[in-house]
């Protein structure tokens, strides 16, 4: 009976989902009523209590080769994030760097089995995204946030000239 038991509860173990810790961000890129208009560099990273990067999660900028392309010539712009990170990577980062985005709402989804948050040790984070665009201006958000989430959590920064509302949601 011992053994039939065992054997049943391994069983239903084995086939019930492994569920992974998820950061899910949005960000908005506003739409611009301007004369001359540049999509902006974005930089999404998140900082320890410390105020150092903890990760790099996502950097826009202007591929090379583009109609308007200036490569990595404007990174340093994003200068919070060129200080504490940019200027010692080597870009393009694989799952990291990638092109500038158009105005509207943009999803980024991480989970605790990806590079970025697999090696983050428990503690409080402040997800930081920065925006800079040529002719135009530049701004920074925070929204503080505890990892690995124990119970649902939720927050949000509304920019007011180069970004719109920023979410973050993390889930157990």
């Amino acid at each position: 009976m011992r053994v039939t038991l065992t054997i049943a509860l391994s069983g239903l173990l084995a086939t019930s989902p492994a569920y992974a810790a998820t950061l899910d961000i949005n960000v908005e890129v506003p739409k611009l009523t301007v004369a001359e208009y540049h999509r902006p560099y974005v930089a999404v990273w998140l900082e320890g209590a410390d105020q150092k990067v903890a990760a790099n999660l996502s950097v826009w900028y202007q591929q090379t080769g583009n109609s308007e392309g200036h490569g990595t010539k404007w990174l340093p712009d994003l200068r919070q994030w060129w200080r504490k990170s940019g200027r010692t990577l080597a870009v393009p980062v694989d799952g990291v760097t990638g092109p500038t985005r158009p105005a509207g709402k943009h999803a980024l989804s991480f989970n605790d089995k990806q590079p970025a948050l697999k090696a983050l040790a428990p503690g409080n984070y402040t997800l930081v995204v920065e925006a800079v665009r040529e002719v135009g201006g530049r701004e920074l958000l925070k929204i503080p946030f505890t990892w690995p989430a124990t119970s649902a959590q939720s927050g949000k920064a509304q920019g007011s000239t180069e970004l719109g509302l920023v979410t973050l949601s993390a889930k157990p």
